[in-house]
């Protein structure tokens, strides 16, 4: 399964959404198309098997809520950070475009469970990063801060800027920025 994977997303970021088929992605993994079909009914179900590699990627660039480094700077924390998810999609960044940009979005039955795992995580980072453990308001604060990181590297990415050095300078400052004003709240 996960060479088909593997050749999905050679071919969808190669081609684009409109030319991927699953005849093209079996060819490029060396399988038939009826054992292709076993695993993914469609080439919309493929495109959901890439989008959830790249959550689980996600995921794991983010800080782990249950593995705390209380010794870690703000400005380290946030740096990891930025430095983890711009990295995620430099990897294939045309990938990426087409992810964001052509692929029609499914219903996805998992995508509500990655969703409270990544709110999560935002939200123990502010936690962490907060006077009081209980910080009011966390809850919206995760879901501002991640949207804001999230919309900033998918931005960057649909324009090609994910390399640049001042990214990385100007998002770290827009969430140490965001973190140290909730600290003086």
């Amino acid at each position: 399964m996960d060479v088909i994977v593997e050749a999905a997303t050679r071919v969808l970021a190669k081609l684009g959404w409109a030319k991927f088929t699953t005849n093209e992605v079996a060819r490029v993994a060396g399988v038939s198309v009826g054992s292709l079909y076993q695993y993914f009914p469609s080439k919309l179900a493929l495109a959901e098997a890439i989008r959830q590699r790249h959550l689980v990627m996600v995921l794991s660039v983010l800080p782990d809520p249950d593995s705390r480094d209380s010794a870690m700077s703000l400005a380290r924390r946030v740096a990891k950070l930025v430095e983890g998810v711009i990295a995620i999609h430099s990897t294939n960044p045309k990938l990426h475009r087409v992810l964001l940009d052509e692929v029609p979005l499914a219903a996805r039955s998992s995508f509500e469970t990655f969703e409270a795992e990544y709110l999560r995580r935002y939200q123990a980072l502010i936690e962490d990063c907060s006077k009081q453990a209980d910080s009011s308001g966390g809850d919206i604060a995760a879901l501002v801060l991640a949207a804001a990181v999230e919309g900033v590297v998918h931005t960057a990415a649909r324009h090609g800027k994910l390399d640049s050095p001042e990214l990385k300078v100007e998002l770290n400052g827009l969430v140490c920025a965001y973190l140290r004003e909730r600290l003086r709240r």
